[in-house]
C-alpha cells in the first residue's frame, strides 16, 4: 500500500478503464476522486456499481459530463440523465438485478468464473445467457465481474490496507474492494497500524494520525 496525492492517483486512470465505484445513490462514494475525474476528463469508462445516483452527486457527476460509455448497474430510476443518453445511445447500460449484481462481483473478488442463479429465469434477462438445469430447476449462469480499478470511500484507513466503513456508508464499498486490480481509498482518515497486518482499527482517537491535508489518496493494489 502507498499513498499519493488526488491528481495523481487518478491520473492512474487512463480512458477507456473499467472502475468499480462504492456507494448508494452516492452514499458511500468516493466524492473527491470523482470530481478529479471529471476535472480531467477521464472518458469512455466503463461503470460497474449499484447505481448511478442522482445529476450532481457522485457517478451522475460521471454520467453528466459525458465520461461513462458503459454501465452495469442496478437501477437508474433517480438518474435522468443516464436514461436520455441510454435512449439516445450515446450510454450502454446494462440493468441487472441487485442481488445477482453483488454477487457476480463477490464471485469475481473470490476468482469464481460466475454464479447460478434463477433470478431472471423467463424473463428478458434470461435472453442469451447460458442457463443450467439441476434437479429440475433452471438457473442463469451469471458471468463473474471485475475491474481495472475499484474507488472505494472509507471512515478510516491504516497504512497496512485495512478499511474501517461508517455506518450504511459501507454498502457494496468492501467487496469491490476485492474484485478489481488496483483499489484507491482517499484517506478521510488516516489510522496508524495497531499492530499486525490483521488488527483492527478501531475509530477512536487513539488510532487515528494527525491530518495534514484532505488532497491524499490511500492506493493499493491486489
Amino acid at each position: 500500500m502507498k499513498t499519493l496525492p488526488m491528481q495523481q492517483a487518478a491520473a492512474l486512470i487512463p480512458d477507456g478503464a473499467s472502475v468499480m465505484i462504492g456507494g448508494f445513490m452516492g452514499v458511500g462514494t468516493p466524492e473527491r476522486l470523482i470530481d478529479e475525474l471529471v476535472r480531467r476528463g477521464t472518458g469512455g469508462l466503463t461503470v460497474i456499481a449499484n447505481d448511478t445516483a442522482m445529476p450532481g452527486v457522485g457517478i451522475g457527476k460521471l454520467i453528466s459530463a459525458g465520461l461513462v460509455r458503459r454501465a452495469i448497474v442496478s437501477h437508474i430510476g433517480l438518474n435522468p440523465e443516464t436514461q436520455k443518453q441510454m435512449i439516445a445511445g450515446k450510454t450502454d447500460v446494462d440493468l441487472v438485478p441487485q442481488g445477482t449484481l453483488i454477487e457476480r462481483i463477490r464471485a469475481g473478488g473470490y476468482g469464481l468464473g460466475g454464479i447460478l442463479t434463477a433470478t431472471g429465469v423467463g424473463t428478458v434477462v434470461e435472453e442469451g445467457k447460458p442457463t443450467l438445469t439441476l434437479d429440475g430447476k433452471k438457473f442463469l449462469v451469471e458471468r463473474a465481474l471485475r475491474a481495472d480499478f475499484a474507488l472505494v470511500n472509507a471512515f478510516l484507513a491504516d497504512y497496512l490496507g485495512n478499511l474501517t466503513y461508517a455506518l450504511t456508508a459501507r454498502n457494496f464499498n468492501p467487496l469491490i474492494a476485492t474484485a478489481a486490480d488496483t483499489v484507491i481509498v482517499p484517506d478521510s482518515f488516516l489510522a496508524f497500524a495497531a499492530g499486525t497486518a490483521s488488527a483492527a482499527v478501531a475509530p477512536t482517537s487513539a488510532n487515528r494520525a494527525p491530518i495534514t491535508t484532505s488532497q491524499r489518496i490511500a492506493l493499493f493494489t491486489t
